[in-house]
C-alpha cells in the first residue's frame, strides 16, 4: 500500500512531476481548442474542468509509468538520475500502485461525459500506458505520444457534442506533429546519454538533420493550423495567432541550433506559449464574434 507519510507523499508528487506542471500545460491546451472549436466558442464550463483536472491526472499518471518503465535506464541519464524511482525513494509496487490510484481518479471524471467519450478514454489509456515502452524497439517514441497526447481532440467533440465530426482529423495530425518536435528537442538533452545505453528516439533517428525535419515539420504544422481556420471560418484574429506561432517556431529553432542541452530544453519549454497563443486566438476570435 502506498505510504501516506508526508515524506512519502512527497516522493510521489515529484513522481508525478507536480513541480514541473509544462506536461501538464501541453496536453491542457489541444483539450482547450478541441472544447472551444467543437461548441464554436461556448464551451461547458463543466466539461472545461473535467478537462482540465483529466490532464492533470493523466499526465501525473503517464510520468508514472514512465519512471517505471525507465526504472533501470534513469539512474544512468544525468538529467534523470534523481529521480524517485532510479534514486530508491519509491518501490516499483508503489508507483503502479500510484499509477492505478490516478487512473482510478481521472475515471470517475467520465461519470460527466457520456458513452462515446469513456470509449475513448479506454484508447488514451493504452496509448499512454504503451508510450513508455515503445523507446526500446522504435526510434519513434514520439509519435506514440503524439498519439496519446492528441486522444483529448475526439474526447473533448465527443463530450461536448457527442460527434466525432471531420475538423477531428486535421486537428489530431496537427497535435501529433506538434509532439514530435517539442520531444524530439526534449529527448537532444539525452541523446549523448541514451546513445550509451541503447534508448530510442526522433533525437537519435533525425541525428545532424533535426534542424531540417523539425522546422518541416513545424511548417506543417502552421499548414494544418491554417487548413483548420478555413474549415471552420475563423476570422483575423486567429491567424494573428498563427503569425505569433511562427515567430515562436523561428526562435526555438535558432534556440536549438547550436545543440546546446539547456537551449534545446528552452525550445521545448517555449511550445506552452504556442499552446497558449492558439487557444487565445481561437476563444478570442469566437468571442468576437459572438459579441458581434
Amino acid at each position: 500500500m502506498l505510504a501516506l507519510t508526508p515524506r512519502n507523499i512527497s516522493h510521489y508528487l515529484q513522481l508525478m512531476r507536480v513541480d514541473r506542471p509544462i506536461g501538464t500545460y501541453l496536453v491542457i491546451w489541444p483539450a482547450l481548442w478541441s472544447l472551444w472549436i467543437a461548441a464554436e466558442g461556448m464551451p461547458n464550463p463543466l466539461l472545461i474542468i473535467v478537462f482540465i483536472a483529466g490532464a492533470f491526472l493523466m499526465r501525473s499518471a503517464g510520468c508514472v509509468i514512465n519512471d517505471f518503465a525507465d526504472r533501470h535506464i534513469d539512474g544512468h541519464i544525468e538529467r534523470t538520475q534523481n529521480r524517485p524511482l532510479a534514486a530508491g525513494l519509491v518501490t516499483a509496487t508503489e508507483a503502479i500502485q500510484l499509477f492505478i490510484l490516478l487512473c482510478a481518479c481521472a475515471a470517475l471524471l467520465l461519470f460527466f461525459t457520456n458513452r462515446l467519450t469513456v470509449l475513448l478514454a479506454v484508447v488514451a489509456l493504452l496509448l499512454a500506458a504503451l508510450y513508455p515502452f515503445t523507446k526500446r524497439f522504435t526510434h519513434l517514441p514520439q509519435v506514440f505520444l503524439g498519439m496519446a497526447f492528441s486522444c483529448s481532440i475526439p474526447m473533448a467533440f465527443a463530450a461536448q457534442t457527442n460527434t466525432l465530426p471531420e475538423i477531428i482529423i486535421p486537428l489530431y495530425a496537427a497535435v501529433v506533429v506538434w509532439v514530435i518536435v517539442y520531444d524530439t528537442f526534449y529527448a537532444m538533452v539525452d541523446r549523448e546519454d541514451d546513445l550509451k545505453i541503447g534508448v530510442k528516439s526522433t533525437a537519435i533517428l533525425f541525428g545532424r538533420y533535426e534542424k531540417l525535419i523539425t522546422s518541416t515539420l513545424q511548417i506543417i504544422f502552421i499548414a494544418l493550423i491554417i487548413k483548420i481556420g478555413l474549415l471552420i471560418e475563423l476570422g483575423r484574429i486567429y491567424y494573428g495567432s498563427v503569425v505569433v506561432t511562427a515567430l515562436f517556431f523561428i526562435y526555438q529553432q535558432q534556440l536549438i541550433s547550436q545543440r546546446e542541452k539547456d537551449k534545446c530544453f528552452r525550445a521545448f519549454l517555449n511550445n506552452n506559449y504556442v499552446g497558449m497563443a492558439i487557444f487565445i486566438g481561437i476563444a478570442a476570435d469566437y468571442a468576437f464574434y459572438i459579441a458581434i
